[in-house]
């Protein structure tokens, strides 16, 4: 019978070796009158394939009949590359070190010109003890790419890579033969299938600082005089992935399950302890790196809200100083006389500017990855990562473009991202049921998450980076309505500003000025303009939410709001009311000097680089801000005049309040007036001289009598008499 190999197979009966020690050389003993039928033509080689190639090894036992066949190996059969994994055959709790060079060299003689196939187990005996390897990789030089079965014969040139898992108790050491080693625990990386979207170039940005050392063979490092880095620092804003990455890279490192240890916890009340429970978290790696030196596995701290216990030493002032104490205690661990160099310390915050500067330098928390608001394309990967299920169950309906969801949610962060996810849901599981009997089955079929709840989802989650458009629009309660030319120009001036700060390189930060008398439309034309320019990042600042706030608290909020605009691309603020901020009074003067001073660093403070920033200040004191030199911090002012004849007539003419024979007459009684006294003045004349007619006026039925009109008040006295 011939295999598929075309040789000529012959039915042979398993039996044991004549001495115990022949079962360590991994050969198949047969009759000398049968060896013949196994040689290789041309060579001293007697090759035999037991049992087909379709098994990895051939599982047989004493008494079994097994098909045995000649094999002829092809032309260019020497292995290039042979990874074996190593096991005791006796697995127990003994430790052995395993110098690799002089294992390879005697592999090579004992199994030479042996054929090893992917998945091989051999036992075989080095220095009075039994292992077993398992062939994991056997790479045949030109062949890296096949589909065959791997497998090859060892020659005297075979690259021999050892490997060991970490419970086997095996430690393999002067691997000089190795191309890299295992730190991690798997071959690629998916960042999608860990859960991590949109942070690929700052995951790469770490590796190539903190891993790429760690990745080569300890000799490689020692000979290249460097030392691993020991720590990094993530930190950007609250929701955008900074401990989802850390937890993760905790899990692909293969070395020690990471420790988590959230600021506050390593805090004890009592004296000493704190510092303990510091040098408590460094014992295990100091005592692997006592026992087992270079070859001692990677330890990860991982500290979660670092500045809650690193603060810069001095800046507390609880009199215990254990906060110090436990700065100093870290750094001495970290890069002290003794320091560890099997220790990788992840620390995340919110607030970098809190933390001690030693701790940054470095040797110590030396790399510094700032985790931002993710872009374009990262909100798209982050949306693919919390839809994939739904879409691979066909929950998802076809009418969601995740595509235009990630355009749409400009400064979302991840966690913000997700919470749209659960909101669009809890509106589609909403549709299925009943209030009126929650008992009644649901059609999980029927359940589908639109588009539409999406959208929905949009107005329950706001990004805490975004636009204030609820506030913006409170800022503008009537809309905005022709005012004039002059009006019209100073808002046409105000866009080309926000063009000019979207498309130029050499302004980064433009701020405007908007002075004019009270009522003129300022606030109003301002939030007009934050809410055209489609920023993702408009806030406003105003008086109204400080009222009872001591000076250097509003002076934290207005920075607050300038730190948090330079983390998005594109950022408007508005200063509105800059008197009120200041605290003027006229009697006096009076006004504060230290909010003043911060206003006048935070106008002519550039933003970071790649982010742009347009600031919209108002004011209705234009001599005082000019006299403490706050104007002169501003690119442009433009003045916002009161309403002339001709103005007034045209907002009238859109609010269609007046008989058209009388819009006239009211203009002229409205001339040199503001705009917000204009609108109060209608109201007023739209109650009608007995009440109840506004109703009426607003929706077309009447109109408002110019009679009552002109004996209404304004200001101190009557408009006409």
């Amino acid at each position: 019978m011939a295999n598929r190999f075309g040789f000529q197979s012959t039915t042979m009966i398993v039996t044991n070796t004549p001495a115990a020690d022949l079962a360590l050389t991994n050969l198949a003993y047969c009759s000398p009158s049968d060896l013949h039928n196994f040689a290789v033509p041309g060579t001293k080689l007697f090759l035999a394939l037991v049992a087909d190639s379709s098994r990895r090894h051939a599982k047989v036992s004493s008494g079994d009949t097994v098909s045995v066949s000649r094999f002829i190996p092809p032309e260019d059969f020497n292995l290039a590359l042979l990874t074996l994994e190593l096991e005791f055959v006796k697995k127990g709790t003994r430790n052995e070190q395993i110098d690799a060079v002089i294992l390879a060299n005697q592999l090579r003689k004992r199994f030479a010109n042996q054929v090893m196939t992917s998945g091989q187990r051999v036992t075989f005996e080095y220095h009075g003890n039994n292992y077993i390897f398992t062939v994991t990789q056997a790479t045949v030089e030109g062949r890296e790419d096949s589909n065959d079965v791997e497998r090859g014969i060892i020659a005297s040139d075979t690259y021999i890579v050892f490997e060991a898992s970490n419970s086997s108790g095996i430690k393999i050491v002067n691997q000089r033969e190795a191309a890299s080693s295992n730190i991690f625990r798997q071959k690629e990386f998916n960042l999608q299938s860990l859960g991590i979207g949109g942070l690929g170039a700052e995951f790469a940005d770490i590796f190539r600082r903190a891993f790429a050392s760690r990745v080569f063979p300890p000799h490689v490092t020692s000979k290249l005089g460097i030392k691993h880095v020991k720590g990094m620092l993530l930190f950007g804003p609250p929701g955008t992935g900074k401990t989802l990455m850390a937890r993760q890279i905790g899990k692909m490192l293969n070395g020690r399950e990471p420790k988590i240890v959230n600021g506050p916890e390593v805090l004890s009340k009592f004296v000493g302890e704190t510092e303990k429970n510091v040098r408590d978290l460094f014992a295990d790696a100091e005592n692997d790196q006592r026992t087992n030196g270079d070859q001692s596995e990677l330890h990860v701290i991982i500290f979660d809200e670092i500045d809650a216990i690193c603060k810069s030493r001095g800046s507390t002032r609880d009199g215990t100083g254990v906060h110090d104490s436990i700065v100093n205690q870290l750094l001495t661990k970290i890069d002290g006389v003794e320091s560890l160099n099997n220790v990788l310390l992840i620390g995340m915050t919110n607030r970098k500017d809190l933390l001690d500067e030693a701790l940054l330098r470095p040797g110590r928390l030396e790399v510094q990855v700032e985790i931002s608001l993710p872009d374009e394309n990262g909100r798209l990967q982050i949306l693919q990562i919390h839809t994939n299920k739904m879409k691979e169950n066909s929950f998802l309906a076809p009418d969601v473009n995740l595509q235009e969801l990630a355009a749409r949610t400009k400064n979302y962060s991840g966690a913000e991202l997700e919470g749209v996810v659960k909101s669009a849901v809890s509106f589609a599981l909403n549709r299925q049921l009943s209030l009126d009997d929650l008992t009644k089955p649901v059609d999980e079929e029927s359940i589908k998450v639109t588009m539409d709840d999406f959208l929905h989802a949009f107005h329950e989650i706001v990004p805490a980076f975004g636009a204030s458009t609820d506030d913006l629009e409170r800022c503008r309660l009537n809309g905005m309505v022709d005012c004039g030319d002059r009006h019209q120009h100073i808002y046409q001036r105000a866009m080309l500003l926000v063009e000019q700060v979207k498309v130029s390189k050499g302004s980064p930060m433009v701020t405007c000025l908007l002075e004019g008398p009270s009522g003129s439309g300022k606030t109003a034309l301002a939030a007009t303009v934050g809410i055209d320019s489609d920023f993702p990042y408009v806030k406003i600042i105003s008086a109204e939410t400080m009222i009872g706030l001591h000076e250097s608290t509003k002076c934290a909020q207005i920075v607050k709001v300038f730190e948090d605009a330079y983390k998005s691309p594109l950022s408007i603020i508005i200063l509105d009311d800059i008197e009120r901020l200041l605290e003027y009074v006229a009697i006096g003067p009076r006004f504060s000097n230290i909010i003043s001073q911060t206003l006048l660093v935070l106008l002519k403070r550039l933003p970071p680089k790649g982010k742009k920033l347009l600031v919209l200040g108002t004011t209705s004191e234009v001599s005082f801000l000019d006299s403490v030199g706050i104007c002169d911090a501003f690119s442009v002012t433009y003045h916002l005049p009161t309403l002339k004849a001709e103005d007034a007539k045209k907002v009238l003419e859109q609010l269609n309040v007046f008989a058209e024979d009388d819009v006239s007459a009211a203009a002229e009684a409205l001339n040199d007036m503001t705009i917000k006294k204009l609108y109060m003045l209608i109201e007023m004349a739209a109650q009608g001289e007995q009440g109840g007619a506004a109703e009426a006026i607003y929706s077309g039925k009447e109109k408002i009598k110019i009679a009552h009109f002109l004996r209404l008040p304004s200001g101190h006295c009557a408009i006409l008499i």
